[in-house]
């Protein structure tokens, strides 16, 4: 029996405003940062649970005082018991009555909560010596539907239905396997798409993008329309005719303004349009979808819980289902994510980028081929080329496709080191930082 004697929080952001890694439309100047938390147990074996809320800045704190929050539900705690029932410790998480309120299951408590089960998922996958995906997917149909709660999902998707999809899967489970370890996940890049970038930065990013084999980039657009029109087309002429062109408007639009807006865009042969409106607006993504067709609608990095993607499959809202590892609460509402969008035929394409989505998110796709949908068809996960080096686990992506971890956990542990240089404001690096601010004619710190 082992027992968890600490659960310890870091605020840590990187400044990647500063050379406008990561702008958009309705994000100018994000710093790519990391709520996390790290999970300690006096079991003897070494092994630690590592997980995180993904932030752009100023919020972090917030996150990492939500964070604080469910510590007494984690601390001092029979780590056996935890883990054996990781369905129960969702609930125990989610389902607080006081802390719930604050959502309810949803908004700054419920990301909270998925970082702390996905520190305990690290930490059964680093105990079980395998890379989470690959535990994911030996897991029995029936232990899976134990991690879902299904309540406010049974008139969309039983557990009798998610039990026959899971079964279905079952016999090519160990080719799915073989195949992903051999070839690889598909993968496409946002690397060259960010809207700070100028027109020439764009090009030579989108030709390296395809000389290193990615067959889809994706471009932020939706702050002027000519802007858009000429970057698209620099984009095109850049890659040719048979590179798939995605864009993402970041939640920039109203519902009429998107469908005019995609008009302009629609004859440079758009792959699809990511979140044209807010993320919480059901009946106008549906709206979109019907007047944007045959471009689909992709959705999902700020949708914020089972529920409302839910709504969004059952309204025709999306085409592209984009789950985040950081955005609902953890591994097992993304497992219930990805059971509904089996249900409904739809695909599955992530979100990453960002501070370790691209190394926790692999995960969740590679169990969703091996164990759940089956297919790779249509099916790609995002690539963003920024920060990697900080994880104990980095990606490995070539041939524009990602390559199945084997490191046992869920590959979101930071480097102690990079922990401690850019933990906020105290780290090595932010201090240097606040020096030369302060320093008569100086400026930022850049990296």
């Amino acid at each position: 029996m082992s027992t968890v004697i600490a659960v310890e929080t870091s605020d840590v952001r990187f400044p990647t405003s500063r050379k406008l890694d990561g702008s958009d439309a309705m994000n100018p100047d994000p710093d790519y940062s990391a709520a996390y938390v790290r999970v300690v147990t006096d079991g003897g074996d070494g092994h630690e649970g590592h997980g995180f809320v993904f932030t752009i800045g100023r919020g972090n704190e917030v996150e990492t005082a939500a964070i604080k929050a469910l510590v007494p539900y984690v601390l001092g705690r029979n780590a056996e018991e935890l883990l054996a029932d990781m369905g129960a410790t969702w609930k125990l998480l989610a389902h607080d009555s006081q802390l719930r309120w604050l959502g309810p299951e949803k908004g700054v408590i419920h990301m909270a909560i998925g970082a702390v089960v996905n520190a305990l998922w690290d930490l059964k996958a680093k105990r079980a010596g395998v890379p989470l995906w690959q535990l994911l997917a030996t897991m029995t149909p029936e232990e899976l539907v134990d991690l879902v709660d299904f309540r406010y999902l049974s008139d969309a998707l039983t557990r009798g239905e998610a039990l026959d999809i899971l079964r279905a899967a079952v016999p090519g489970r160990e080719e799915r396997t073989a195949a992903l370890l051999a070839g690889g996940y598909p993968g496409y890049t946002t690397t060259p798409g960010w809207l700070g970038y100028s027109d020439e930065k764009l090009a030579r990013l989108a030709r390296e993008a395809v000389a290193a084999g990615f067959r889809q980039i994706k471009l932020k657009v939706g702050a002027d329309l000519a802007d858009d029109v000429r970057r698209v087309r620099t984009a095109r002429a850049a890659v040719g005719p048979d590179i798939k062109i995605a864009v993402d408007a970041n939640q920039r639009w109203d519902v009429a303004e998107a469908i005019e807006w995609m008009k302009h865009l629609a004859p440079f042969d758009i792959a699809w349009i990511e979140e044209p409106t807010s993320p919480d607006d059901i009946l106008g993504h549906a709206a979109i979808a019907r007047g944007v067709a045959p471009i689909p609608v992709a959705t999902g990095e700020h949708v914020q819980n089972r529920v409302v993607f839910k709504q969004m499959l059952q309204a025709q809202a999306l085409q592209v289902l984009q789950i985040d590892a950081a955005r609902v609460a953890g591994v097992n509402e993304n497992v219930a994510i990805l059971l509904l969008a089996a249900k409904f035929g739809v695909r599955v394409c992530p979100h990453a980028g960002g501070v370790g989505l691209c190394e926790a998110v692999q995960h969740l796709s590679m169990f969703d081929f091996v164990a759940v949908s089956g297919t790779l068809k249509g099916r790609m996960i995002e690539f963003v080329d920024h920060l990697h080096e900080h994880f104990v686990t980095p990606i490995d992506v070539h041939d524009g496709s990602y390559f199945p971890p084997v490191a046992p956990g869920a590959g979101s542990e930071m480097h102690a080191a990079s922990i401690a240089e850019f933990t906020f404001p105290d780290g090595r690096f932010w201090r240097a930082d606040a020096q030369a601010q302060a320093a008569p004619g100086a400026g930022k710190v850049l990296v």
